[in-house]
């Protein structure tokens, strides 16, 4: 019976003992012998229940985006959208940053060619996967908030939310590879002021957009504090 419920567990345990050696020894430790190992399990455990490396790699993702909308959904939702998106925008930093071989696996930015890729029907690791859509929800929804608001001007939500995603997606990535190591406060001399230059030119008011970023920020803080 116990040894039942270890094989039942057994994919959940895959995925967290990837998770740890992501974060310890990064992507090159992603190999069957060394999950098995780190999960107690056998490395046949992994072929049966995900195929291989690149298999688990996706789901290792998909958990990393659960663990993401998650995060967005403590986010509270507030008459501010620019002020909610901003807090969405340093709760995928903090996500980024805690585990950043995470974060670039589940954004294609290492491993990509480490591994056989998967088949081209596979949509996982695409940006299409459900966990990856779930999270993307939350985005979209503040956007949508945002454009009823009246502060910018009609267009599709689905557009500002990608070009959200894409100016924040970039700056985590420069982070996370130290380009702004000259900035005593990087999040609040370039984040923050690029988050009011994309308010504003969506047609926001410069005052009005900074003062939305930076309640934004104390946003956060509750949350983290609140953790």
């Amino acid at each position: 019976m116990a040894g039942r419920a270890r094989l039942e567990d057994a994919p959940e345990r895959l995925v967290q003992a990837a998770i740890g050696l992501l974060a310890e020894q990064g992507p090159s430790a992603l190999k069957a012998r060394t999950v098995a190992s780190a999960s107690g399990l056998s490395t046949m455990v992994v072929y049966s229940h995900f195929g291989g490396i690149p298999e688990l790699m996706s789901a290792v993702a998909d958990h990393g985006f659960k663990e993401l909308g998650a995060a967005f959904g403590r986010v509270p939702v507030t008459e501010d959208p620019v002020a909610d998106l901003f807090a969405m925008a340093l709760t995928c930093r903090r996500q980024a940053r805690e585990n950043p071989h995470l974060y670039d696996l589940m954004f294609g930015l290492s491993t990509r060619a480490t591994y056989r890729p998967l088949p081209e029907t596979d949509r996982r690791m695409s940006g299409h996967s459900p966990a990856f859509r779930e999270a993307h929800a939350h985005v979209t929804a503040a956007c949508e908030r945002l454009v009823h608001s009246g502060r910018v001007e009609r267009q599709e939500p689905e557009a500002i939310a990608a070009q959200l995603w894409s100016y924040v997606h970039g700056y985590i990535t420069l982070e996370l590879a130290e380009h702004f190591v000259e900035f005593e406060d990087a999040v609040a001399q370039v984040l923050l002021p690029m988050g009011v230059n994309f308010a504003v030119g969506l047609g926001d008011q410069r005052e009005r957009a900074k003062a939305s970023h930076e309640a934004g920020a104390r946003l956060y803080d509750s949350i983290v504090q609140g953790r």
